[in-house]
């Protein structure tokens, strides 16, 4: 289901839309490696990207990866991911990463996502998605809930 959108706006360098949930932006500029033969983005580097946005929205809330694990032995793992490609990227492209919390459970979180490309002052949405990341003790990978100090940031934001 698609957000609605309220105004643009420019966040962190990127320009984006801001939508009832506030939406986090991370600039990606795409690289030969991220590239097939043809010059056009690999399909499964729009996961890495939306990866890096997600992690950048974390440390923007001040809470860093390697924290996590050696403060409260967790990490966020993957546990479902939808996606939707529109129109490819190419090589040399400024892309913008975007960030959105969507759902919020006890021990998960599903962002809505977006990659879009910035044609002519208007943003082309080029692949959006869904995410959902599931909250797992880092030695036993079973669930665990979503400490409370992660849930107050999260609060700030949505």
């Amino acid at each position: 289901m698609a957000l609605p959108v309220l105004k643009s706006v420019s966040v962190g360098g990127c320009t984006t839309k801001l939508d009832l949930m506030n939406t986090f932006c991370w600039p990606v500029r795409v690289y030969y490696e991220d590239t097939d033969s043809g010059g056009v983005v690999y399909y499964a580097n729009y996961l890495r990207f939306m990866e890096r946005a997600r992690s950048e929205w974390l440390r923007s809330l001040g809470i860093g990866q390697n924290q996590l694990i050696e403060r409260d032995g967790l990490i966020f793992v993957v546990r479902h991911v939808e996606l939707n490609y529109l129109k490819p990227a190419r090589f040399d492209d400024t892309l913008q990463v975007t960030v959105a919390v969507h759902e919020r459970g006890r021990a998960s979180l599903t962002f809505e996502q977006q990659v879009l490309l910035d044609a002519e002052g208007k943003p082309v949405v080029l692949c959006s998605g869904q995410v959902k990341i599931a909250c797992v003790d880092a030695a036993t990978m079973r669930p665990r809930a979503i400490p409370d100090y992660i849930q107050v940031e999260i609060d700030g934001v949505i």
